[in-house]
Parts: structure tokens; C-alpha cells; sequence
């Protein structure tokens, strides 16, 4: 990594009371909270602008299908290789100046989406800012590890992990109602100009490693048992790593996270198109029908936790079956149900809350319960490779599917084979999910 972006020496640690050190790190644990969560969301908000103004895009025949689904699939693509490979590079970096940066190159990048019109530069650009976004997430929960007990972790990553839905709520209301008044290039200007300002606000507060300003790790700080201080050797480490790729049972979460994320991004991608198509939604109107979508996924996330500690005893698999269930019920009542504006939204709230709890576990949390914790990285890493490979794919698929037909001089997009490859993929996830239910965790490494 550049000298900039490193984590800097440790510092001896300070001198003073526990009340001291306690307030100290209290103070600088609200400012990470906080920059984290608001930061995250904001890297929503730029990664999402492209689903709002597609529609408009193609109104004023700026790009056709195919160049969106191009556009969407370079995103995911290239997203997919950074997420594994920032990933990677957070464990040696300065967490506030590598997001930061991060978000502010996303802004600059989307800015400049919205002073362009040709094709191939939009399919640049956007691959570019995949790279960009994919400093998001990793460095996020590194930070989180950094700078809170493993009492204290819980609440707060998934508070965190909510934070994507506050983002996408932002992004089909706000950015929507900008798109509506000035023009698809103000969905993009306007979601760059938000990133660059929340980027040099989080460079304020977020920090480096606690030892960096001579603090001492959180569990010593609050008097908790101190987690292991020797790290597995780089040859140990390998070793795990390599043994958990060799697992059937890694493979099937991450297949079934893949399928999951084809439906998720799916929504994501081309919900406001399908509302504006087939719905006979104006593009206000399908922003804030969407804006139920986010807000019921915040709900799903928050509650996935408590539901599987408390009410099924760490069980993973059973709350997957039902937040799976509610997945393939809610877009069956999109797909298929009666044509009302109050059945759309009670089937976004259901998809939003589903796809909210379904991150949660197949993203990382039930193989990472399954497989050996010197090897957590590469489990996280594996899987959200796969995922965003699938994500990338799905664009083109969906757009190749997305049947385009001129109906007295005015183009009608038909999703009805596009609907079911999205239905198809949510219930081939719960499919591969459930192959593991009996699943034990892999406690030796051979």
C-alpha cells in the first residue's frame, strides 16, 4: 500500500486512571460509530443513483439496455475483485484515510457520470467506481474490530450493517425527486456531491488503530477477558485458508448467497424500471414505493440477530428458511399478485425485510459460525466474491431477458422473463441453503 494509506506506529500507551482511558476511547468509539455508519450509507447512495435514472437514460436515448446491463455488470465485476482484494489490504491500513479517500474518488467518478454522454465512458467510469465502492465494507468491520470489545460488537455491527438500508432509503427519495426536477444527470451529480462532503467529514472522525494514539486495546480498556494476542502464523494461516476453500459446505453458502444476491440486486438494479414498465408508476412514485424496500431491510437485518441468538439458540438455519420463505412470497405477490399500489408496497416491505435477514446469514455470518476462525477473512471474502460475480452476471442476463417493444412509436420494456429468472434464483438460494442444514462446525484442520 502507498505510505499514506498505512496504519501508522503505535504510540506508548497513555498514562491515566481506567475513568480516563474509558472516556477517552468512549469519545473516539461514538466518532468511528458514527462515520462508519453514515459513511457506509452514503457509498449507497452513489452505487445506487444508476437505478434511479434509467429510465430517464433511456427516455432521452442517452444509453440503450444492453449499455445499462454492460454498465451494471462492469460494476459488479470489478467491485467483486476489489472487495476480496481491499479486503485483504484493511487489515494493514489506516481505516480512516483508506475510506475516505475511497468515498471521495466514488463522488468525483459520479460527478463525472453526470457530465458525460458517451457509452463507453459511462461503462468506464462505472467499472472505476466499483473499485472505489468496494473499499467499503471490509475496512468498515475491520474498524469495528479495532475499536470495540467483543461485548460491544454485536449491537453495533448490526446496527452498521442497517446502515446500507439508511443509504438505499436516501437514494429512492432524495436522489429520485432530484432525477424528477433536473434531469438524470442530477442523479449522479447530486449523489458525488454528497459522497465528496461525507468523505472529508469522515476523514475528521474516523480513526486509525486504538494503539495508534496510545490507547490499549478495547477488552484490556474495559476490563474484559483479553482476546488471543498471538496471531497464527502467516504459514498457519495459508493452511486455513486452503482448508476451508477445499469445504462442500462453504461452496453451498456461497452458492446460495450467489442466488441471493441475484435477487437482491435485481431490486436493487431495475425495481424502479419494473414500477415505471408494469406497475404504470411515474418515477416519484416508484422512488418513494421503493423507499419501503430499504426501510423494512433495516428491520430485517436488526431482528436476524436477536431472532437466531435468543428465539432459536445461534441456530442459523431455521430463521434462513423463514426469512427465505418471506423472499419468495413477497415476490410472487410483486410478480403476480393484484394490481394495487398497496400490494406493491406490502410486497417491497416483505422482499426488503427478507433480503435484510438474508445478508446477514448467507453473506457471512452462518459459514463463518461453521468454519475455523483463523480463517474468517477468506470465508468473507469467498463468499462476497461469489456473491458479486452473480451480481455482475445478473445485469446482463436481466437486461438480455427484458424484452423491448415499440408500441405505437413509444418503447414498452416487458419483464415477464426477467421475472422469473429473479423468482427462480431466490428459491434456488433457499434450495442450497437448506443442503446444509445439518452442517457441523469444522473445528480441526487437516
Amino acid at each position: 500500500m502507498f505510505g499514506f494509506f498505512k496504519t501508522r506506529e503505535d504510540l506508548p500507551v497513555m498514562e491515566g486512571t481506567t475513568e480516563q482511558i474509558q472516556k477517552k476511547y468512549k469519545a473516539y468509539q461514538w466518532q468511528v460509530f458514527l462515520g462508519l455508519v453514515f459513511g457506509y450509507a452514503v457509498f449507497y447512495v452513489v452505487r445506487l443513483s444508476l437505478g434511479v435514472v434509467k429510465k430517464p437514460m433511456l427516455d432521452a436515448e442517452i444509453v440503450t439496455l444492453a449499455e445499462l446491463g454492460i454498465m451494471g455488470s462492469a460494476f459488479f465485476f470489478t467491485y467483486a475483485i476489489g472487495k476480496f482484494s481491499n479486503g485483504l489490504l484493511s487489515d494493514y491500513a489506516n481505516i480512516g484515510r483508506f475510506m475516505s479517500i475511497s468515498l471521495l474518488l466514488s463522488g468525483i467518478t459520479a460527478i463525472a457520470m453526470g457530465m458525460n454522454t458517451a457509452s463507453a465512458f459511462f461503462v468506464i467510469l462505472w467499472a472505476l467506481n466499483g473499485w472505489f465502492q468496494s473499499v467499503g465494507s471490509a475496512p468498515s468491520c475491520v474498524s469495528l474490530f479495532q475499536w470495540f470489545t467483543p461485548t460491544q460488537r454485536g449491537s453495533r455491527y448490526s446496527l452498521w450493517a442497517g446502515s446500507r438500508n439508511i443509504g438505499e432509503a436516501i437514494t429512492w427519495i432524495l436522489t429520485a425527486s432530484l432525477v424528477s426536477y433536473f434531469g438524470w444527470r442530477a442523479g449522479f451529480i447530486g449523489a458525488g456531491i454528497a459522497a465528496i462532503a461525507a468523505a472529508l467529514c469522515m476523514l475528521v472522525v474516523l480513526k486509525d488503530r486504538p494503539q495508534t494514539y496510545g490507547l490499549p486495546d478495547p477488552a484490556t480498556a474495559f476490563g474484559e477477558e483479553p482476546e488471543d494476542k498471538v496471531k497464527a502464523s502467516p504459514a498457519e494461516t495459508r493452511k486455513a485458508q486452503i482448508f476451508i476453500l477445499k469445504q462442500p459446505t462453504l461452496w453451498l453458502i456461497a452458492a446460495a448467497c450467489a442466488m441471493m444476491y441475484i435477487s437482491r440486486y435485481a431490486m436493487s438494479s431495475w425495481a424502479v424500471l419494473y414500477l415505471q414498465e408494469s406497475k404504470g408508476y411515474e418515477l416519484l412514485d416508484a422512488g418513494f414505493a421503493m423507499a419501503a424496500y430499504p426501510i423494512a431491510g433495516l428491520a430485517g437485518a436488526i431482528l436476524s440477530g436477536f431472532v437466531s441468538d435468543k428465539v432459536f439458540k445461534g441456530n442459523r438455519h431455521i430463521p434462513t428458511l423463514i426469512y427465505g420463505l418471506i423472499n419468495i412470497a413477497g415476490m410472487c405477490l410483486m410478480f403476480f399478485g393484484p394490481s394495487s399500489r398497496m400490494v406493491d408496497a406490502v410486497a417491497l416491505t416483505m422482499i426488503g425485510f427478507a433480503i435484510g435477514g438474508l445478508v446477514v446469514f448467507l453473506a457471512g455470518l452462518t459459514a463463518c459460525d461453521l468454519m475455523p476462525r483463523k480463517a474468517v477473512g477468506a470465508v468473507k471474502g469467498f463468499i462476497g466474491l461469489c456473491s458479486y460475480m452473480a451480481a455482475s452476471a445478473q445485469e446482463l442476463i436481466s437486461a438480455s431477458l427484458i424484452d423491448v417493444q415499440v408500441i405505437d412509436g413509444v418503447e414498452v420494456y416487458d419483464f415477464s422473463n426477467a421475472q422469473y429468472f429473479w423468482l427462480g434464483a431466490a428459491v434456488l438460494s433457499l434450495f442450497l441453503a437448506l443442503t446444509v442444514w445439518n452442517a457441523k462446525k469444522v473445528t480441526t484442520i487437516d
